[in-house]
């Protein structure tokens, strides 16, 4: 089987393109012909390997950055050289990842040429849309928008059980909708990634305090309104006024529009300054997670939130929305097994104790941390690639022919034999 992978992101820094680097290297590991097309002007960020004979990355004919959004790009496909790599490498299924220029490409060759057509639900663009620009239109347009061109898929995958709902409320009926298995690297995320010399590690950052006594809790992703970091700022400055100056620090991986009005808020809290590290990529960025002692992701926008897999891999406490895909992969009831917090996503009071206890309480932390380590080992990408490949067989293996039955006629009674008249 081969199957044609058409996405719109591919090295640009967040999870959907991990994901996706992620199954294109387990594909090829695994001896399956996964081919990934796309169209893009970012290079391969370190660490990400980016050379695969199966990635075919078309550069765009003209691309810009995203309103609001500088760090994404809005691309214009070379739309013949993509089609007629598709023609080339005669897929068998085509998967669309993204709904952009250049999954709309995959869905219209799938259309046309009569192939099974599969795709993900990584983002819900209705929701970012709404955060980004709150103009109800233009929510509307998108939400419609997102109906009609999910509506010809015959399967389409879904991070987390809540964003099934969202696309049967788009109006995808169910029975076409798999929750597909969550999976992480995790061999990259690992405890054992934690530096040994936690006061040298952590010199090597401007603004990150180094003192070996300070707990460091950490956020990875998107620096943006979307991933309700407004609430973040409030909860740390509200929080920096009741730890003794630093006690603990917020260190934040990743960039974004919402970036520097955030630093600038937490500038001139007192004892509450954050660390600002950029992207981060590769051996440092798992150096990173193992490095910090709590992970905190208040998105209410996020379909899975691989971040939190991973931070949990890394050996830390969570703390997520109860709103979105991330909540489904915390063992939030109190027990052994407990990995974190699902905290209401609109009141700071529950995020500023729970904080408060995790600080102040290191051993009750770490019993978190060690629980959430063990509960993700079983969620490895080849868990999830494996799922991801049976559906994409079954798509394209024809429906057994019904089986018929076929009952023998019943002989007909037997007729008394009649004596013939003698002459």
């Amino acid at each position: 089987m081969r199957v044609a992978l058409f996405t719109d992101t591919l090295f640009d820094v967040n999870g959907v393109s991990r994901f996706i680097l992620n199954v294109a290297e387990t594909a090829l590991a695994a001896g399956r012909e996964l081919h990934v097309l796309t169209s893009t002007r970012f290079p391969c960020p370190p660490g990400l390997r980016g050379d695969h004979p199966t990635i075919h990355n078309i550069p765009p004919r003209l691309a810009t950055r995203m309103p609001g959004y500088a760090n994404l790009d809005v691309v214009w496909p070379p739309r013949r050289a993509l089609l007629d790599l598709a023609e080339r490498l005669r897929p068998d299924a085509v998967h669309v990842s993204t709904p952009g220029p250049v999954g709309a490409l995959g869905r219209r060759y799938a259309l046309r040429h009569g192939l099974p057509l599969l795709g993900t639900y990584h983002t819900d663009f209705p929701a970012y849309v709404d955060h980004l620009f709150d103009d109800a239109a233009l929510t509307w347009v998108c939400t419609a928008a997102m109906r009609r061109f999910y509506r010809p898929f015959r399967t389409i995958f879904t991070r987390s059980a809540d964003y099934a709902d969202a696309l049967v409320r788009l109006g995808i009926p169910r029975g076409r909708i798999v929750r597909l298995l969550p999976g992480i690297r995790t061999d990259t995320f690992h405890t054992r990634h934690r530096p040994a010399d936690l006061a040298a590690f952590w010199r090597a950052y401007p603004g990150v305090d180094p003192r070996p006594d300070t707990t460091r809790v950490l956020y990875v992703g998107r620096v943006s309104v979307e991933k309700n970091l407004p609430m973040l700022t409030r909860i740390w400055k509200a929080l920096a006024q009741r730890l003794p100056p630093g006690a603990a620090q917020l260190i934040v991986v990743g960039d974004g529009p919402y970036r520097a009005r955030m630093e600038a808020e937490l500038a001139d809290t007192p004892g509450g300054r954050g660390g600002f590290l950029g992207f981060r990529h590769g051996p440092e960025l798992s150096a990173i997670y193992a490095a910090c002692d709590i992970f905190v992701f208040p998105s209410t926008t996020d379909t899975l939130g691989q971040v939190v897999m991973e931070a949990q891999s890394a050996g830390l406490p969570v703390l997520v929305t109860d709103r979105g895909g991330p909540a489904e992969v915390v063992r939030a009831e109190p027990g052994p097994d407990q990995t974190g917090y699902v905290l209401p996503a609109t009141s700071i009071t529950p995020w500023l104790e729970t904080l408060l206890h995790l600080i102040t309480n290191p051993a009750h932390r770490r019993a978190l941390g060690a629980a959430a380590h063990r509960a993700i080992q079983p969620m490895s990408i080849r868990h999830s690639f494996d799922h991801f490949w049976s559906v994409h067989e079954a798509a394209i293996s024809p429906p057994p022919r019904p089986t018929i039955t076929i009952t023998p006629a019943a002989e007909p009674p037997s007729t008394p034999a009649v004596p013939t008249p003698t002459p």
